[in-house]
């Protein structure tokens, strides 16, 4: 590409859109590459990130950690930068990473600034030219490229990289308006729904634990799809529970919801383990501890909150000893230890979701090149594509690496 033709344009100024941007400078040094963010600054999602540490990536991702479209495309994608690659661009950005519990990936410094600093220099080092706050509201096919529509005037663009986000967290400047975008142009949209949301909960069992974190095994039944079960810790708060494990189930109730599918979540207290396991270790216990009280023994492998909290719903006097608890009430113990209805009214929506599930579907997308297949000249990566991964930083490792093939993608012709 000349130094004379019309400019790469990459919309959206976030971790995708970044990386597009930095690859496309690199592969093609000649080009002009410009990044348009309607946000005042850049990177927010960045920074908010992993409690502001932000979880650079995992150190193992399959196509397996991610939900939405065709797990091949996701696959191939992710093989075009995979984990090993992305710790060493970090690396040679200045950003080391160490490794924390569940194979995620934070920089050294625990700061989330470090990783978008490490970006926003290197665009500045590639000559990229950023411009926010400029927002993008239409993207126009025309005579050698495109014609983008901004609120600070047009922009003519000999290809465009899209990488505007979804809908989560919209403060953040993803607030959807690459979708309108994107249909405008012939794409179809998978209805967007908050992913890795906190869930709402009815009624006040939930509020008295409020502050507790335990592991458990929430599992979600709907008709027409495979049992969905989630393993991971669960934090009860005032308005329901948040944690990995309802994080991650959240996407999986709002798709039942929006496709009208009925849906139930049962949630154990004793991961791995099933009623007859359970009702064994008590009817144990009360031979070896005849005198314990049914709160002590729960206590052992529960927080001592949960525990009573369980036993007050339950209606089971907390000092009644092992060797008195009636078989029946042992048994109706048994079960709601391993089969507790969670009464999801909710989730807390987009304004806390991590992710957004749904976008633009990958069926419309050339996985070697991120190219629009309705729209040629068009990239796409991030977000905005119908592609969510579970929370442990997946969804990073999703737009470094489609950002990755889109900035390769977008500087081949």
């Amino acid at each position: 590409m000349s130094e004379g033709s019309d400019p790469i344009l990459v919309v959206g100024g976030g971790a995708a859109g970044l990386m597009a941007a930095i690859t496309a400078a690199r592969c093609a040094p000649a080009a002009e590459v410009i990044v348009i963010d309607g946000a005042r600054r850049l990177g927010a999602k960045i920074l908010i990130s992993g409690g502001g540490r932000c979880n650079v990536t995992n150190r193992i991702v399959t196509a397996r950690d991610f939900n939405g479209g065709a797990s091949r495309v996701i696959a191939r994608v992710l093989r075009a930068l995979p984990v090993d690659e992305t710790v060493r661009f970090f690396e040679e950005l200045g950003v080391t990473l160490h490794e924390e519990p569940h194979g995620k990936l934070f920089p050294d410094s625990n700061r989330a600034a470090t990783v978008l600093e490490a970006l926003l220099g290197a665009a500045a080092s590639a000559g990229i030219r950023l411009q926010h706050p400029r927002r993008a509201t239409q993207i126009a096919p025309a005579a050698g490229g495109f014609l983008v529509t901004t609120d600070d005037g047009p922009l003519r663009a000999r290809r465009v990289v899209l990488a505007s986000g979804g809908m989560s967290v919209p403060k953040t400047g993803s607030d959807g308006g690459g979708y309108a975008m994107a249909r405008e142009l012939g794409h179809e949209i998978v209805l967007p729904t908050p992913a890795l949301a906190p869930l709402i909960l009815d009624g006040t069992f939930h509020q008295p634990m409020s502050g507790v974190s335990h592991p458990v095994e929430v599992t979600l039944r709907s008709p027409g799809v495979p049992r969905r079960r989630i393993t991971g810790d669960l934090l009860w708060t005032h308005f329901g529970a948040s944690g990995p494990a309802p994080l991650d189930l959240s996407r999986h109730w709002h798709r039942a919801a929006i496709d009208g599918r009925p849906a139930s979540v049962d949630l154990s207290f004793r991961p791995g383990e099933r009623f007859e396991a359970i009702d064994e270790h008590l009817i144990r216990e009360a031979a070896a501890r005849p005198r314990a009280s049914i709160a002590t023994v729960l206590a052992v492998r529960l927080p001592a909150s949960v525990a009573a909290q369980i036993l007050v719903a339950l209606e089971l006097d907390p000092t009644v000893t092992m060797a008195h608890l009636a078989r029946e009430d042992r048994r109706r113990l048994s079960h709601a230890l391993t089969a507790w209805p969670l009464p999801i009214a909710g989730s807390r929506g987009f304004n806390y979701a991590e992710a957004t599930a749904g976008g633009v579907s990958l069926d419309e997308i050339e996985p070697a090149t991120m190219e629009s297949r309705v729209c040629p000249g068009l990239y796409l990566a991030g977000e905005v594509l119908d592609v969510d991964g579970r929370l442990g930083g997946f969804n990073f490792q999703w737009a470094w690496a489609s950002g990755y093939v889109a900035g390769r993608g977008v500087t081949r012709h």
